[in-house]
């Protein structure tokens, strides 16, 4: 009886130590991954954006009162608010579209599959696409040309007009994937809900849908805003010379052909745009915990 006892006594969890779980083992790719391509090249940014040639200095962030730097801060900002909401407005009606239709139809996953691959699809290849199509010489404005019709693209694809136009190609998409789940969660049994009670479609958008989705719609907003404010290569590759965006005065400070180059200058400017970034990321999660409690 004393050897079971003492067996029992034994086999208990020693309060004195405590053992590591190691469920968070599971977590160390990711937390290598984000120090490395995250976290790391966010903290030279703020270093080099304090450094100077003979220390710390604030000059680097006096260039952002600079007039042609807050001109192309109100740039980026304006061009980002506009393709933003072009894109949320159609595809939300998109997303929609695709919900109204059957769960597992195949052309909902043709149509999700190819939002997949749309949104990513960006870069040099975008601006070339529609340089190539709607540009100067392109086979639109040369087939209106042919005829008499001067749609003048060779002006407004280069100016926010046409910026606007080329970034909603994959702002669109990417409204259709992160909306759709939102539109996903609304339950059937609301609208019939809504009509037992003796209510119509207004009342039910009205009341019920809209403010539900609401902040899903706007949280989807303010993430293809931060996805247009980060944008460089396809604006790049259309506008060559100038800093009309923040990306492209980045990429004037880092490399200059007249030997103007600061590179902490540039990275100065990076940290406004993180600064930007966080504040709009900060209203995305708020906004989604807001839509997520609908949704389970």
């Amino acid at each position: 009886m004393t050897e079971e006892l003492g067996s029992v006594v034994d086999a208990r969890p020693r309060q004195g130590g405590r053992r590591l779980p190691l469920a968070w083992l599971g977590a160390v790719p990711f937390l290598a991954y984000v120090s490395i391509f995250l976290l790391l090249p966010t903290a030279i940014v703020v270093i080099g954006a304090f450094a100077g040639p003979n220390g710390p200095t604030l000059s680097n962030l006096n260039t952002l009162t600079q007039d042609y730097v807050v001109a192309s801060f109100v740039k980026s900002i304006e061009l980002s608010a506009a393709s933003s909401a072009v894109g949320a407005v159609f595809g939300s009606l998109l997303a929609y579209a695709i919900v109204t239709g059957k769960p597992d139809a195949t052309m909902r996953r043709l149509v999700t599959s190819a939002c997949g691959v749309l949104a990513q699809f960006g870069g040099v290849t975008l601006a070339f696409a529609f340089i190539a199509t709607v540009g100067g010489e392109g086979l639109i404005t040369v087939f209106f040309a042919d005829r008499g019709i001067d749609i003048g693209s060779s002006v407004w694809l280069f100016e926010l007009p046409g910026l606007t136009l080329v970034y909603s190609y994959f702002q669109i998409p990417l409204m259709v994937l992160v909306f759709l789940p939102a539109l996903d969660g609304i339950r059937p049994q609301w609208r019939e809900a809504t009509e037992t009670l003796g209510g119509n479609g207004w009342h039910y958008w009205r009341h019920v849908a809209a403010p539900i989705l609401w902040p899903a719609f706007l949280g989807a907003t303010l993430l293809l805003f931060a996805n247009a404010f980060s944008a460089y290569a396809t604006v790049a590759a259309l506008v060559s010379q100038g800093g009309i965006i923040v990306p492209l005065q980045i990429a004037n400070s880092i490399q200059s052909e007249v030997g103007a180059a600061n590179e902490n200058v540039g990275k100065a400017l990076a940290l406004g745009m993180v600064v930007i970034v966080a504040i709009v990321m900060t209203l995305y999660v708020v906004l989604q915990r807001k839509s997520a409690k609908w949704q389970r």
